[in-house]
């Protein structure tokens, strides 16, 4: 019997130092709650992208680096949407592919992984649905953890645990049809070595999630604000953000994207500041909040119509005074519109100026050439383009979104898709 609350806290450590060196994974990690699990369904860990389940014996063989990596596998399987893409795919041969390709992100990070989890640098960078079609149609890899996602899945099916008796990654494939009702350990074991259930353990496989759809977008919204916290933490890494880039673009609507990135943008605080008026002698915190300075920049080459800018800016109007934000809008071609700036407070409703100008070649320097000449340090700047032009040499050191239509891609800050 292993102390659970002495795991808890080796769990919590491992989460703690994903979240301070890896704050992308970390934030990931911290919405799947730690739950310990009964040895005789899960060998190893498992997840049913609502929680993080652990055999206690497994954890307590593992480092603590191995188990930042168990951490981190499951949030990346959930984070993926691995539960929401199989569509008819063999269940255990897709899921031989998730870990395939979770791993070898992982890997790309620095992490260091159990002995048993599936690596190949073949397929380092490809998706589980690249991987899927290269591997054989019963592969004899195993997976290193449960995967809860589809109905009727129990640990005994195809796509559960290694089982670590057998000597993990390589051995021979689990028996789907072996007796026991599926719960992942063979008949023997448990009759004369059935592990005994602690108090604090789950007792039995977790059903799979009913609304998937719903889980599906849940984790995206996660994936998208895990990203940006770790952009201006300067801790994403240029492969985890291409990543992200290609998983957001074409899955959520622009729309809710920037709805995130707006509140992420926003602050809140507590201010012990003494009011006007004394009223008695304690001080109690109030709540003290900060406009967001915001700036929009409007493409106005003539690739982007102008029934197109005002929808856009339709978007923005809506959104602004949600997150309290002050406008200042910007125009240009190659060059700033000579009218500009227009300045919107947040109680100020927005439309596309009359007098906006364009239709020359595509320069986004200067827009970012006239915030530096008036020390002007935004919050956010997000600029509405399809990206065919000519970027600054240096990236500035304020957030950037860039709302893209077309496919071109962009130098830095965050990418989204119109679509």
């Amino acid at each position: 019997m292993h102390d659970l609350t002495a795991l808890q806290t080796k769990l919590a450590a491992a989460r703690t130092r994903l979240i301070l060196e890896k704050p992308f994974l970390g934030a990931l990690v911290m919405h799947l709650p730690l739950k310990a699990a009964d040895p005789r369904w899960c060998e190893t860990t498992a997840t049913d992208a609502r929680a993080f389940y652990f055999n206690p014996a497994y954890i307590a063989r593992l480092s603590l680096e191995q188990t930042q990596f168990v951490l981190a596998h499951e949030a990346m399987h959930c984070a993926l949407s691995h539960f929401h893409r199989r569509g008819h795919r063999v269940r255990r041969r897709w899921d031989v592919a998730c870990d395939y390709a979770v791993n070898m992100i992982l890997d790309g990070e620095r992490l260091q992984a159990p002995d048993e989890a599936l690596m190949n640098a073949a397929y380092r960078g490809l998706t589980a649905e690249e991987i899927y079609p290269v591997l054989h149609e019963d592969p004899p890899e195993k997976t290193q953890d449960l995967h809860l996602f589809d109905s009727g899945q129990s640990a005994g099916e195809d796509g559960g645990s290694v089982n670590q008796e057998e000597g993990g990654h390589g051995g021979d494939r689990q028996d789907t049809d072996r007796t026991g009702a599926g719960d992942g350990v063979s008949a023997d074991r448990q009759e004369t070595n059935e592990p005994r259930q602690d108090p604090g353990e789950t007792a039995s496989p977790p059903s799979p999630p009913a609304d998937p759809d719903r889980l599906d977008e849940q984790w995206r919204s996660r994936l998208a604000a895990a990203a940006q916290a770790a952009r201006q933490a300067g801790k994403l890494s240029p492969s985890m953000q291409r990543l992200v880039d290609d998983l957001l673009a074409p899955q959520l609507p622009w729309r809710a994207l920037l709805a995130r990135y707006l509140m992420n943008a926003a602050r809140d605080d507590y201010s012990f500041q003494r009011p006007a008026r004394r009223e008695g002698e304690a001080i109690m915190p109030r709540l003290f909040s900060q406009s967001v300075s915001l700036v929009v920049a409007l493409d106005t080459s003539g690739s982007i119509t102008r029934d197109e800018l005002a929808e856009f800016l339709s978007e923005i109007d809506a959104l602004k005074a949600q997150v309290r934000a002050d406008v200042v809008l910007l125009a240009c071609d190659d060059k700033l519109d000579p009218d500009a700036p227009w300045r919107y407070a947040m109680w100020e409703g927005m439309q596309l100026p009359t007098e906006v100008g364009g239709g020359g070649g595509t320069d986004f320097r200067p827009v970012f050439e006239w915030l530096d000449h008036h020390q002007y340090r935004p919050d956010l700047l997000v600029y509405f383009t399809d990206a065919e032009g000519r970027f600054p040499a240096k990236e500035p050191d304020f957030p950037v979104i860039w709302l893209i239509k077309g496919k071109s891609p962009v130098a830095f800050g965050t990418r989204i898709q119109l679509n």
